[in-house]
């Protein structure tokens, strides 16, 4: 079962969130598989779009953003680009475009990164725009201040956090085959609505609030791979922050969990060959026997025949039988 669930440290200027996605994340394989085109995703690109998803759901979960997230890595290796797009209600969707083979173990660098040349964007598009408003984005490389490429997708948000948004983050990656998971750990800011009444504290001072939170941070990144990936979530909360005063929140999980949902339909195919006009999608059926359309985003893909196109096309009053093939 998805779910995400938040917390805070109590006393402390630390807040954290963790997330299991699991239909949602199956859905997105499955959809890609499926594609008699493109076929299944390799382990290491498998790996590295379910981390940006989960990734990209604790990040729009965090900010409360009344919007689109989109999270993309734009390539100079075999993998050109990595997208996860999040809605405000937590609805995800991703794919990645290759422009060669990924060999089985490939690292971040290997994929994304060979020749130092890749961008991490993090884009902020607003439900409802006012004139002229534009979307928010935020692109940072995938090295480090040294130029050395970075080791994997938590190192490179980690970064973007503290580069674009000036806030010290500690993320935990995960995904394979059945399951994207994520830990994040986020120091907050001593001014503020957030911050838990730390300001007026001034017998706290910066750095004992500093070491609180690079405490909680170590523990954090103490959780290995194997164990975000098939250990419950309270089993991870009570093995890491035990000794932790936690305050929990309702879980976002059932019908308010994290789920796939990619815009394509098969209406929305059709109203596209509509707009193509009659005499060309009959140039295409004489041609090839049916229209077949993939979605690029997920992967879906969507076969209209003779039959299909006809009802697309009728007059008002004609009754064509109709098809519901979909391939």
């Amino acid at each position: 079962m998805s779910e995400l669930h938040k917390f805070l440290f109590e006393g402390l200027p630390v807040r954290g969130m963790i997330v299991r996605l699991a239909e949602g994340w199956t859905e997105v394989l499955r959809r890609r598989a499926a594609n008699s085109t493109q076929g299944a995703y390799s382990g290491p690109v498998q790996a590295m779009l379910g981390e940006m998803l989960a990734a990209g759901v604790l990040m729009q979960s965090n900010i409360k953003f009344n919007g689109s997230l989109i999270l993309q890595i734009f390539g100079d290796g075999p993998v050109k680009l990595a997208v996860a797009e999040i809605q405000t209600d937590l609805s995800f969707r991703g794919t990645a475009t290759l422009r060669g083979a990924v060999a089985a173990g490939a690292s971040l660098k290997d994929m994304v990164n060979q020749h130092g040349q890749a961008r991490c964007a993090i884009t902020l598009d607003p439900k409802s725009r006012v004139p002229g408003q534009q979307p928010y984005q935020g692109v940072v490389p995938l090295n480090d201040a040294d130029n050395r490429s970075l080791p994997n997708l938590a190192a490179v948000l980690e970064h973007y956090m503290r580069q674009s948004e000036q806030l010290e983050t500690t993320l935990v990656l995960a995904a394979d085959e059945k399951v994207a998971a994520g830990l994040l750990i986020q120091r907050l800011p001593l001014q503020g609505a957030a911050n838990l009444g730390q300001a007026g504290r001034d017998e706290e001072t910066a750095e004992i609030l500093n070491e609180h939170y690079r405490r909680i941070a170590t523990l954090a990144s103490s959780l290995k791979r194997e164990e975000l990936l098939t250990l419950d979530i309270e089993t991870i909360l009570r093995r890491l922050f035990w000794e932790e005063k936690l305050q929990r929140f309702e879980a976002f999980a059932q019908a308010s969990a994290p789920r796939f949902a990619c815009t394509c339909s098969r209406e929305r195919v059709a109203r596209m060959i509509q707009s193509l006009g009659a005499d060309e999608a009959a140039d295409i059926l004489a041609e090839q026997g049916s229209i077949k359309v993939d979605c690029e985003f997920c992967g879906a893909q969507y076969g209209f025949d003779a039959v299909d196109a006809a009802q697309i096309f009728k007059t008002p009053g004609e009754q064509p039988p109709s098809s519901t093939q979909v391939q």
